[in-house]
């Protein structure tokens, strides 16, 4: 993973806007998913993307929080372009018709997953603010604590991979 970001010139401002937008970007996207596959019935794989969109939305509204109280209404410096694409959000191509509960949540998964990654090495990237680096540190292991909430949440669906189709939905017949 590479970053157009230099993250040792980073003041805590810049780390908390960066954060920021990572949030914003994975809840779009899950707010995408959800729309594309469209809901079916409750509980499906799209009422779990709109469950990760709100997840992310209070995330960011955390990290916007922070940020408002230590700097106010300063300009952020920081652009979306700036710190490139997918970095929590899932790939735009994982949301597939008829996806199980089980393979929304895998792609969540390798999202925090990524997230996690990228904040590990944005640490070890020469950052030298010591504020950054907590900021950073704190961001990394947030990632992990998903990652454990998202394990717990495989239990309560099944362990399938496969299509949710009803059999009046599968007009492709078995080969």
């Amino acid at each position: 993973m590479t970053f157009e970001l230099d993250f040792s010139t980073l003041n805590l401002q810049d780390a908390l806007d960066v954060a920021v937008l990572i949030e914003k970007e994975a809840e779009e996207r899950y707010v995408l998913f959800a729309a594309q596959l469209g809901k079916r019935y409750r509980g499906d794989a799209a009422d779990f993307f709109i469950m990760m969109a709100r997840n992310e939305q209070l995330h960011g509204a955390e990290i916007a929080e922070k940020r408002r109280a230590l700097f106010g209404d300063a300009p952020s410096r920081i652009t979306e372009t700036m710190i490139g694409y997918d970095i929590e959000a899932p790939e735009i191509e994982k949301p597939r018709r008829y996806m199980s509960v089980r393979h929304a949540l895998e792609v969540a998964m390798e999202s925090e997953i990524k997230a996690f990654e990228f904040y590990d090495q944005a640490l070890a990237s020469g950052v030298q603010d010591d504020s950054v680096r907590k900021l950073l540190a704190e961001l990394r292991d947030e990632e992990v604590e998903h990652q454990r909430l998202l394990n717990e949440q495989k239990a309560k669906y099944p362990d399938s991979m496969e299509p949710d189709l009803e059999p009046e939905e599968d007009d492709i017949p078995s080969l």
